[in-house]
């Protein structure tokens, strides 16, 4: 690794323990703007939306870091102490069964409603054509995921990690939650 690489990392990691909360928000949120670059990127847009781009991001630091931080810290609270593949196992499910499924709702609704500007009623609409199948997907993605991240990740990375996978499923999300008349723009 290089010395430039090595000294942000450890700058990091100094922010990560002095300012956890902030700092997973900021992560998240430039995460949230790179893997929106991406999705524009991969649909064709010929220039980059930067108004859609800073909501993201703001989603990202306003809540998925946010989020995220607290989520984890309430799991190792409500599983204190346990260890091991079944813990592992309920640490998942419970993620699965909570987290998950109201994510992807807050997103597509976020999405429609501030990214693009939709009423209401077009925004539910989308959601209730698109979620079942987005939340059937993410439940063949995300508990690998989220088990990877219990078993192996420590508690303090485990937002960074989460974060940097979500910023490969949000360009998924992303695609889907656009709707038709933007896939063309």
């Amino acid at each position: 690794m290089s010395d430039l690489a090595k000294d942000a990392w450890r700058k990091y990691l100094i922010q990560l323990q002095a300012h956890p909360l902030r700092t997973k928000a900021i992560t998240a949120g430039v995460l949230a703007g790179c893997s929106d670059a991406i999705a524009q990127k991969i649909s064709g847009v010929k220039r980059i939306q930067f108004r859609r781009l800073l909501l993201l991001m703001l989603y990202g630091f306003a809540y998925g870091g946010p989020f995220g931080h607290f989520f984890h810290k309430l799991m190792d609270t409500i599983f204190k102490g346990k260890k091991g593949n079944s813990t592992v196992a309920k640490k998942v499910l419970l993620e699965q069964l909570t987290s998950s499924p109201w994510n992807n709702f807050l997103f597509m609704s976020y999405y429609g409603l501030v990214v693009e500007g939709k009423p209401w009623k077009l925004v539910k609409q989308k959601v209730g054509k698109d979620y079942p199948t987005i939340q059937l997907t993410a439940w063949k993605f995300w508990p690998i995921v989220g088990w990877v991240n219990y078993q192996y990740v420590p508690l303090q990375f485990r937002v960074l990690f989460s974060s940097f996978v979500a910023s490969c499923w949000s360009i998924f999300l992303n695609l889907k939650a656009r709707s038709p008349a933007i896939k063309n723009a």
